[in-house]
């Protein structure tokens, strides 16, 4: 039994045939051309689709079941796309577009992308066997999914999982949904560059040695790299960045108290490490502090495959 994730982003159009035990068999991916109408758009995720079954050498009807990550308000009751900011979508119906395009009969699901790679985690990965977890991914934003009770919590009005946008520093730094002091505004990878581009220049000021002042382009890596080198004003830019991350994730465990809170993203990629430094953190200020029933914080496992896998098991 096969079954189709396609994770729809403002760049690519990544499809994905997933297989009974989770693995993606096949894989492609076309630009999005985000400006584009949205029919064109669907169109070419139609002919993704159609590519990725004809490599495997089965029909789109074999399929049993077709699931969509998309950014935006996406109401998985009514496969519609309420509002994306960054695609052309305005009370798009995406999933019976794309269904009406491949003449496809049985169920397509949809989903917000964040909550898809959520889904992804807790069917195949991190999250795997848990029935209340938590995803958050550290990228040019801070992203999350919420799964309770083993089901995906999207809220009335299909809008929940904006985990990123609580503020944990009132009045705080500007963040770009228009609020002060979001915790995305502390703990993306967005935000790690922009307090290690002030720390460089506070160093350059007082004119202090860091070796952070040497790269050409400063990127999430780049404070913790220098910091891993023995640099002290990294060291500083980074337990910084841990204390936000931090705060946020001992919010995250004193509202939902999941079995775990899995991290994926770019910054993720510090792996055990990044773990490790939180988790003094994150079990001193935890309610009811550590016990042997704490929530476990990992590290995401699907990597950028956690939106098809999720899209694809949405039904």
């Amino acid at each position: 039994m096969y079954r189709i994730g396609v994770d729809l982003g403002g760049t690519n159009i990544a499809v994905g045939l997933v297989n009974e035990k989770f693995e993606i068999e096949v894989k492609k991916s076309v630009p999005t051309g985000a400006t584009r109408p949205a029919d064109e758009i669907i169109a070419d995720m139609a002919a993704t689709v159609a590519a990725v079954c004809a490599e495997k050498g089965i029909d789109v009807s074999d399929i049993e079941s077709i699931g969509i990550a998309t950014p935006g308000t996406a109401n998985n009751a009514t496969g519609v796309v309420e509002y994306a900011n960054n695609l052309p979508f305005s009370m798009t119906p995406i999933a019976a577009m794309l269904a009406e395009k491949l003449g496809y009969k049985k169920s397509v699901k949809i989903a917000n992308d964040a909550n898809a790679a959520a889904w992804g985690e807790a069917v195949a990965g991190a999250a795997m066997g848990t029935k209340n977890n938590v995803m958050i991914t550290l990228g040019t934003g801070v992203g999350g999914g919420v799964i309770l009770d083993g089901k995906l919590y999207t809220g009335f009005n299909f809008a929940a999982g904006e985990l990123g946008h609580t503020v944990i520093e009132v009045d705080g730094a500007q963040c770009s949904c228009g609020r002060r002091g979001c915790w995305e505004a502390y703990s993306s990878a967005t935000a790690l560059i922009r307090m290690t581009k002030e720390k460089i220049e506070e160093c350059n000021q007082m004119g202090r040695k860091t070796i952070m002042s040497d790269k050409p382009k400063v990127s999430g890596r780049t404070a913790c790299d220098a910091m891993r080198a023995g640099d002290e004003a990294a060291k500083e830019v980074y337990d910084k960045y841990i204390k936000y991350l931090a705060c946020g994730l001992v919010n995250m465990i004193n509202i939902f108290q999941p079995e775990v809170i899995s991290l994926g993203g770019g910054i993720s990629g510090e792996g055990q490490s990044l773990i490790d430094a939180l988790l003094p953190l994150v079990r001193a200020a935890q309610y009811g502090g550590a016990s042997e029933k704490a929530t476990q914080l990992k590290i995401a496992k699907l990597g950028n495959d956690a939106g098809i896998i999720g899209a694809a098991m949405l039904a």
